[in-house]
């Protein structure tokens, strides 16, 4: 599944276009990026798009499904893991439960983190994972 969206071409560097695009409805119901009226967004340009012009883009609905799943969920599942190794530590050794768990919580979650900043950089470099212009709507 792939969603649509229009926006205007504010930059283009080599292959990519950066475009400026009205966020929708979800992200006004989200909050989580500061403001709500607009957004900017890094898209590969095979169509030769220039800086003004209005054009189509689209995005893939399983990678936006993949990288929620990566941002938010990851670090949660990590932080449950890692206080149950806490946990599973502290009786081997015989120390306090709570401590371990705070300690393998704080280690998964960090390692999460670590995760997502390399998932980042490889969809970066990853053209399928990238958004594409499909369409130039307005010649400037």
């Amino acid at each position: 599944m792939k969603t649509e969206s229009e926006g205007t071409v504010i930059e283009v560097a080599g292959n990519t276009a950066k475009i400026k695009t009205n966020r929708h409805g979800d992200c006004k119901n989200c909050g989580a990026c500061p403001g709500d009226q607009a957004m900017v967004v890094d898209a590969l340009n095979p169509l030769g798009a220039k800086a003004g012009q209005r054009v189509t883009f689209e995005i893939k609905q399983t990678n936006m499904l993949k990288a929620a799943f990566i941002v938010y969920i990851l670090p949660l599942i990590s932080i449950f893991i890692g206080a149950i190794f806490g946990t599973m530590i502290a009786q081997r050794i015989e120390l306090k439960t709570i401590i371990l768990q705070i300690v393998g919580a704080a280690v998964a979650f960090t390692l999460s983190i670590l995760y997502i900043k390399f998932f980042e950089k490889s969809t970066r470099s990853n053209e399928k994972m990238q958004p594409v212009i499909t369409s130039i709507v307005s010649k400037n």
